[in-house]
């Protein structure tokens, strides 16, 4: 049945839900918090942080990596095919593995899946809301038959792990989480904080050149930090890079997969025309409250922590929401724009505190959605969130 607001297409035991705006897909278990499994919207299709459950809902692959990360992959896929397009048009992946031991088991599964041309990815320490899951996977795609160039610089060597430095599609480009390695021969570049900061940023800056961009198209920033000490540390290299209109960015404490790098950074540029948006914000040096490229708004990972709800689980949620209902307000947008985001929590227990007020905020239609376990910058900070809308 076709109604003139939302129209239902059933594909065997999974939904395709048709608004202005965005389409909710869904198939397999229902999720464990009001998040869609996945969203497409403005040419992507985004698909929540997904853990190795069977249809269920319950865990399977006890102990065993491997296994979490092949039936992890297998839900998406089938949620990818629920939105018409393949695993092969993923351009960005995010794993959380819950041991940083796991990065070789993990990635023994997970190049099975693409034997070429893999996606971007990022690959970090996080805790999960379910206990006994070693790994949770967050994807981007594009619909089939869109662009997905491979960007690789000539003298670059290919990673030896299973992604793509970068990729393009349309007026975007996702690069993958980058370390302090020498991209000719993926040598270590040991050193501080700043030091490897300018390696990750200077790496990027040649991928991005690659692609026939600058910093300056640079519209939206993941950084982790195994030791939020170097905070500011970070900042002020940073800013060499980012002199003017910074990206949106969130900073989160993760451990990362290799012991050598202090730091890891994922962006993603747009060769749209930039604009700031600040919501009455004051101006930060350091990263932008929102950023509009096109018809994509990204925002910064935005906290909720003041005198008044230290120690407030929910009480920062509902301001962190507040302080984004701004954001989305000064760029003429509203929550049901919003089509992914990620929650970091500094203890998943508040995972239940958040999610009543992440729910009456958004009230349906939820977006993708990632939540792990991080440490964050705030030594008082219990959440925070970072969120990506479409303007219709």
């Amino acid at each position: 049945m076709v109604h003139t607001a939302t129209a239902v297409l059933l594909v065997a035991a999974s939904s395709l839900i048709v608004m202005q705006n965005k389409q909710i897909i869904t198939t397999g278990p229902a999720p464990v918090g009001p998040y869609s499994p996945a969203v497409k919207a403005g040419g992507f299709i985004y698909v929540s942080g997904t853990l190795a459950q069977d249809d269920a809902g319950a865990l399977v692959g006890a102990g065993d990596v491997g296994a979490q990360t092949r039936r992890v992959i297998e839900r998406m896929r089938d949620l990818l095919e629920a939105a018409g397009t393949t695993l092969d048009q993923v351009v960005s992946v995010t794993v959380y593995l819950k041991n940083a031991g796991d990065f070789p088991a993990m990635n023994d599964a997970y190049r099975t899946y693409w034997t070429r041309d893999p996606p971007t990815r990022t690959t970090v320490v996080a805790d999960f809301v379910l206990p006994g899951a070693l790994v949770e996977i967050s994807m981007i795609a594009v619909p089939a038959g869109a662009e997905r160039t491979v960007i690789h610089p000539e003298n670059w060597m290919r990673s030896p792990n299973p992604y793509t430095y970068a990729i393009r599609t349309g007026d975007t480009v996702f690069l993958s989480g980058l370390v302090s390695r020498n991209g000719r021969d993926n040598a270590v570049v040991k050193g501080d904080v700043t030091t490897q900061t300018k390696v990750v940023l200077d790496n990027a800056g040649e991928l991005l050149e690659t692609a026939g961009l600058t910093h300056a198209h640079v519209v939206s920033s993941r950084v982790y930090l195994p030791d939020v000490a170097h905070f500011q540390e970070m900042n002020a290299a940073s800013r060499q890079y980012f002199p003017s209109a910074p990206p949106a960015r969130a900073t989160v404490q993760a451990a990362l997969a290799g012991r050598d790098y202090a730091i890891e950074i994922t962006l993603v540029a747009s060769s749209s025309k930039k604009e700031v948006i600040s919501g009455g914000r004051p101006a930060n040096p350091n990263l932008s409250a929102a950023l509009r490229a096109g018809t994509r708004v990204y925002l910064s990972g935005i906290l909720g922590n003041t005198p008044e709800t230290k120690g407030d689980a929910a009480g920062q949620t509902r301001e962190t929401l507040a302080r984004i209902r701004d954001l989305l307000t000064a760029a003429g947008l509203t929550p049901a724009d919003v089509v992914e985001g990620v929650v970091y929590l500094t203890d998943v227990g508040n995972f239940g505190a958040m999610n009543q007020q992440y729910r009456a905020f958004f009230e349906r239609d939820f977006p993708a959605r990632a939540t792990v376990g991080t440490g964050l910058v705030a030594a008082d900070g219990l959440v925070e969130i970072m969120m990506t809308a479409v303007k219709p």
